[in-house]
């Protein structure tokens, strides 16, 4: 069974940091591009950052640029997500996905082009 799981959320205050992991089972990611999304409480799930199969290429949603590293270690199948300077406006559920093309050298910002998506991890930031 292909799974996905998202470690590492929790409560942090304004300005903390925190370090997300996606682990993978079942089928190796290394040959896919993989990307972090966000969803907070009555919002759409939103891209977050996402990084390219051999990891050559990253892309992060402007809110967070500068303040997140994504990374990926294809030994393990596990992609990961450095946050720091965390704001009450990052507080989410945190989902980790791959992407449905094999291979793809650029990083799609949009839900529909991933699939295998983990359970998520809560992200909260007291301010």
């Amino acid at each position: 069974q292909v799974q996905r799981v998202e470690s590492g959320g929790g409560l942090v205050q304004v300005g903390g940091s925190l370090r997300l992991s996606c682990a993978g089972s079942g089928r190796p990611f290394s040959n896919y591009a993989m990307a972090w999304f966000r969803r907070a409480p009555g919002k759409e799930r939103d891209f977050v950052a996402g990084i390219t199969w051999r990891g050559g290429t990253t892309h992060y949603a402007d809110s967070v640029k500068g303040r997140f590293t994504i990374s990926r270690d294809n030994a393990k199948n596990t992609m990961y997500l450095q946050m720091s300077r965390l704001t009450p406006e990052d507080t989410a559920r945190y989902y980790c996905a791959a992407d449905r093309t094999v291979y793809r050298t650029e990083v799609v910002t949009t839900p529909d082009g991933y699939n295998y998506w983990g359970q998520g991890t809560q992200v909260t930031v007291s301010s």
